[in-house]
């Protein structure tokens, strides 16, 4: 029989915005408290697109999950990459380590899905992590950098071709942030390509961009694209992805980059526990978030998957993660009390989506917004969730002078040193700058 200390441990697992939720909502508790993640930092995702479209540089929107918890001293912090979970030890294999726990929550969210075609995934990378956002960040940058270098006409036009696969939020974002970046920041940069010229294709298999707000905000993002210059394709499955472009059907995209925004699979967290899983990988969780079978485990974020009252599920979004962090500590606490359990309600605050650098769309409770009003609302959430009073000042400074300057000052491109140098030239110099 399992006894617990004197002290309970609580393991989280995952250092998102459920985790760090969980975490904070335990400080001070009688509690000691583990958080494991494979990384050393907390990323603010919502706005990993601009760091991928070179408006803001990584570290603006990434802050040390040490840093973040230091003030709570019943809370430890490792890095290391949880490979399994032994529910009847009670233990949880990190980096060849044994953590014990009397309560876990898992909070280990989601990654890209290519429906089955893994191999796409070089093709075609996605957007969830830092080493993702600067990725596509050197692609993008490159096909100009090589267009330029070009003497090819029908090449140069090539590379500047982007195909965004998915029609939700990121891909709409990536989709109107390309396009700003190619027709107002970089035309003054180069001399023998015209950055105007660039074909962005955002492609959505489903009958209308962004699915998830009402018709006519879909519509509107729809048009706003449109009057930017972006081709909107609906209907369009993509049914092949390789390095020089993406097959929809009978018909072929010749592209410089294409970025995977239509779908995410859950971490392999079901598969540990033997849980029921959805289609997506995601736990199918009580209602008051434990995974079935298991009472001291909680799944949250996008790890779970759990319907509201009226059918629909949870979105897997950073408010509903913060909010099943929130849950989940008050459920542990609860329960070293002796009270007993209570179902996750989910209290759905809006949806919001940003097209350009003046227009956006808003659906609150009862009030919908579109142009620069939405963007402004859109910039004002976003800044108050980052972490921290510097970060705050800083992302909202950088916006305010990108938007009166018409700049983008991350215009950075990075390799690691197993690339090959994007062009040589016969003296062997790479022709790998900084735009």
């Amino acid at each position: 029989m399992h006894l617990m200390t004197l002290r309970p441990r609580i393991v989280i697992v995952g250092g998102g915005f459920g985790g760090l939720e969980t975490a904070k909502a335990l400080a001070e508790k009688d509690v000691d408290v583990t958080l494991v993640d494979q990384q050393n930092h907390h990323c603010f995702q919502p706005l990993l697109y601009q760091v991928a479209t070179a408006a803001l540089s990584p570290a603006d929107i990434a802050w040390p999950i040490r840093s973040i918890l230091k003030g709570q001293s019943n809370t430890t912090v490792l890095m290391a990459e949880v490979t399994g979970i032994d529910t009847s030890a009670r233990t949880v294999s990190a980096s060849g380590r044994q953590i014990p726990y009397d309560y876990l929550v898992i909070a280990t969210g989601a990654t890209h899905s290519y429906f089955g075609h893994d191999e796409w995934q070089d093709a075609a990378p996605g957007l969830k992590r830092i080493e993702d956002a600067t990725h596509i960040r050197r692609r993008t940058l490159l096909a100009f950098e090589r267009a330029e270098f070009s003497t090819d006409e029908a090449e140069k036009q090539r590379l500047m071709t982007f195909a965004i696969v998915g029609g939700g939020p990121t891909g709409v974002e990536m989709a109107g942030a390309i396009s700003e970046v190619a027709g107002r920041i970089l035309p003054a940069d180069f001399r023998h390509v015209d950055p105007r010229t660039a074909r962005v294709v955002l492609i959505e298999a489903g009958p209308r961009i962004l699915p998830a707000f009402p018709e006519d905000l879909s519509a509107y993002a729809h048009r706003s694209l449109e009057d930017m210059g972006v081709e909107v394709m609906v209907n369009t499955r993509v049914t092949g992805c390789d390095d020089g472009g993406v097959d929809l059907g009978d018909r072929r995209l010749e592209t410089g980059c294409t970025i995977w925004a239509a779908g995410v699979v859950a971490s392999p967290a079901g598969k540990w526990l033997q849980a029921p899983t959805d289609r997506a990988g995601r736990i199918e969780v009580r209602d008051d978030l434990t995974v079935p079978g298991h009472q001291e485990i909680f799944a949250i974020g996008d790890t779970a998957s759990i319907k509201q009252a009226n059918g629909t599920p949870v979105p897997g979004i950073a408010p509903a993660a913060k909010q099943m962090g929130q849950h989940a500590a008050a459920e542990i606490i609860g329960r070293l009390n002796g009270k007993a359990p209570t179902a996750f309600t989910y209290r759905h605050q809006g949806d919001l989506a940003t097209i350009g650098r003046k227009s956006a769309i808003v659906k609150l409770k009862r009030t919908k917004l579109t142009g620069f009003p939405a963007w402004l609302f859109w910039s004002l959430i976003h800044v108050y969730f980052l972490i921290g009073l510097r970060y705050r000042i800083g992302v909202a400074w950088k916006w305010a002078w990108d938007y009166l300057s018409v700049q983008r000052g991350a215009r950075l491109i990075t390799r690691s040193v197993k690339d090959e140098p994007p062009t040589a030239h016969k003296n062997g110099a790479s022709h790998d700058a900084a735009a």
